[in-house]
């Protein structure tokens, strides 16, 4: 039974993960290397609670309660020696996360279910590094974590069906929904939304329309919520360009590479919403477009 849960990584995605946990009910180690990080995210998380009580999701004095369940460490080892899950969100980065698979597997407990939040790497490659391959698998929520309903939930080619059913029913207990899927480059999610953020981006390479006028098609034909421009400085360009990376390494198919213009503006450090400047200028930085955002949290 999963009780107790580690989230490594406080980050967006990670604060959000820790947040969500913690809310309905598990207490939660939030682990990351700088105690800083840790602040910030934990202020984030208080922050969004305040959101949840002003929309009446939550009460008012049930938000100290759930902040109390989150405990935050600097130091790996205990932070998660007692986990029964975990529940890495680190930066995409694959030879980061080997190596955190590969220490997490000497550290926590043998019967301890180890889970990436990764948008892209294979499941398969991260579970290589450890000895419980049955019990790695894939847990990619979607940001903003405590609004998204999805999860997807990924099967490494060794992952047992016992750990895919408790974490399918793991996520129902968090009132997701879990999707299952096998194990590809971008899984399902990100293998279908990428090459339409890139040609999105290639459409605008190449002069076909401008900006707004790119998303206004995708939000008023598609009824999108966001236009993909839009969603990509969300995302974050360098991260878009890491799983569009991902997809054309693993299926070697044009399709997938990445436009030029996105690798230019990474390059030039226009991330998004992150560094103020994408394909959008963010005068007041990420918090206009994360009101935005968050408005339903």
């Amino acid at each position: 039974m999963i009780k107790n849960i580690a989230v490594i990584g406080s980050g967006t995605m990670g604060n959000g993960i820790a947040h969500t946990f913690a809310q309905f009910g598990y207490p939660v180690n939030l682990i990351d290397i700088s105690e800083s990080a840790l602040q910030k995210g934990m202020a984030i998380i208080a922050k969004n609670l305040d959101r949840q009580v002003t929309k009446g999701i939550i009460q008012e004095q049930n938000k100290a309660t759930i902040l109390n369940r989150i405990a935050t460490h600097t130091d790996l080892k205990p932070g998660v020696y007692n986990a029964d899950l975990i529940v890495e969100a680190a930066t995409e980065d694959i030879n980061l996360k080997l190596k955190l698979f590969k220490d997490l597997d000497q550290l926590c407990k043998p019967e301890t279910i180890l889970a990436s939040n990764t948008s892209s790497i294979s499941i398969t490659k991260i579970a290589a590094v450890t000895s419980r391959t049955n019990q790695v698998i894939g847990m990619h929520f979607m940001n903003p974590v405590p609004v998204m309903k999805l999860v997807e939930v990924i099967r490494g080619y060794t992952t047992s069906d016992e750990t895919t059913a408790m974490i399918m029913n793991l996520a129902t207990s968090l009132n997701k929904t879990p999707v299952e899927v096998h194990d590809y480059p971008g899984f399902v999610a990100n293998r279908i939304l990428m090459p339409m953020i890139n040609e999105a981006i290639y459409c605008l390479y190449e002069g076909v329309a401008g900006i707004k006028e790119i998303d206004a098609v995708m939000k008023l034909g598609m009824a999108h919520p966001m236009g993909p421009l839009e969603l990509a400085d969300f995302i974050g360009l360098d991260v878009c360009l890491a799983i569009l990376n991902v997809l054309y390494e693993g299926f070697k198919n044009p399709k997938y590479a990445p436009c030029p213009l996105l690798v230019n503006m990474v390059t030039a450090g226009n991330k998004g919403i992150k560094s103020g400047k994408g394909f959008y200028e963010y005068n007041s930085g990420v918090k206009e477009m994360r009101e935005k955002i968050m408005k339903n949290v």
